[in-house]
């Protein structure tokens, strides 16, 4: 993946300067999901009349058909980019159905406000994307990142992206809180091959929303509509200052 727009774009698809060397445009098993049938119990009891009645009660309370819910979703959306390629070989109608379960299950997120959450400390792997720029769909295989990564570390607002084979690119960026979900990113630092920095320009910059988040997964949205869905690898990893 080149450097400056291909690999940002995991944060935002914010415009990012060229490179002179960067030659892209801007850019678990399957799971089967049953689905659940939530029935009330039938409690029976005998009016004055002598009639008999029935009331249909749930004792399930609403939190626990949630958690019920979020996990059916959340198999079905692995289930639907499993053989994606990471969006790569996503059809419109696949990248339809993948953003509509994930709307789903950004509706019974369980973390309301995801920037003062642990859970979103760590290490994370992309594992579907609607970003072109990330994706190298234009590149042939063999030149294409083959796994993506994202670092977030909660107390100092920081971010790094990271590509592995065949690049190892790196960029990080300063994240600045514009609600609880919801941050503006800054880029300051290039790393090509791992090895060789170079500051980030100004323009730089872009801004990310967290839709999703437990202890596994996360969305987020970039914004310039693009859809991010990852999977937790390493919660202890630290950016390197």
């Amino acid at each position: 993946m080149a450097l400056s727009p291909n690999f940002h774009t995991i944060l935002t698809t914010s415009p990012s300067p060229k490179l002179p060397f960067v030659t892209s445009s801007h850019q678990r098993s399957h799971l089967a999901a049953k689905p659940i049938k939530t029935t009330g119990y039938n409690l029976s009891t005998t009016p004055a009349s002598g009639e008999k009645w029935r009331v249909h009660v749930s004792f399930f309370p609403a939190f626990l058909n949630k958690g019920k819910d979020a996990k059916v979703l959340k198999e079905e959306l692995l289930e639907a980019i499993a053989p994606l390629d990471r969006g790569a070989d996503a059809t419109p109608e696949d990248q339809q159905r993948v953003d509509q379960l994930a709307s789903k299950l950004e509706a019974v997120n369980p973390t309301k406000q995801p920037l003062k959450s642990e859970l979103l400390d760590g290490k994370w792997e992309l594992i579907y994307t609607t970003s072109q720029s990330i994706l190298q769909t234009q590149r042939p295989k063999l030149l294409r990142s083959r796994t993506n990564y994202q670092a977030i570390n909660v107390d100092t607002l920081r971010a790094q992206n990271m590509e592995s084979f065949p690049f190892f690119n790196q960029v990080t960026a300063d994240l600045t809180p514009l609600n609880a979900r919801k941050v503006a990113v800054k880029f300051d630092q290039f790393k090509i091959g791992g090895l060789i920095s170079i500051k980030a320009p100004g323009r730089a910059r872009g801004e990310l929303e967290i839709t999703y988040l437990d202890e596994e997964l996360r969305i987020s949205r970039g914004d310039k509509g693009n859809l991010f869905i990852l999977k937790m690898i390493d919660p202890s990893y630290r950016i390197p200052v």
